[in-house]
């Protein structure tokens, strides 16, 4: 398997669908199967049809479908060993305060931090 991780994916950018579907025609190439674990519900319904429809496995982040075959914390639960969702929820707090402080930090005008 090939594997792209993304935390969402709703892009309508056809250069980055189309490098996507090249990059998945070279991974067949190798023996490869091209897979999209997708860490959020975040797909747009129309790029996740034309993924599917060029043989890609599209995984996205719904928690609790008890199908590896849909579900990416199902998936990294039951396949790979870890529990992606017991993760992110042990440490939510720790995970939200440092997105806090980096977007304070982006968001926040030079010389008023």
């Amino acid at each position: 398997m090939s594997f792209l991780v993304r935390q969402g994916y709703k892009s309508k950018d056809a250069k980055r669908q189309n490098a996507d579907i090249a990059n998945a025609a070279t991974a067949y190439t190798k023996a490869y199967l091209p897979c999209a674990a997708i860490l959020s519900t975040q797909i747009d319904g129309d790029i996740l049809y034309r993924y599917r429809g060029e043989k890609w496995a599209v995984i996205t982040g719904i928690v609790g479908a008890k199908n590896p075959l849909i579900s990416t914390y199902d998936f990294m639960r039951d396949v790979v060993g870890y529990d992606l969702a017991g993760f992110f929820k042990r440490n939510r707090k720790l995970l939200r305060k440092e997105v806090e402080f980096v977007l304070k930090a982006l968001l926040t005008p030079e010389g008023q931090g």
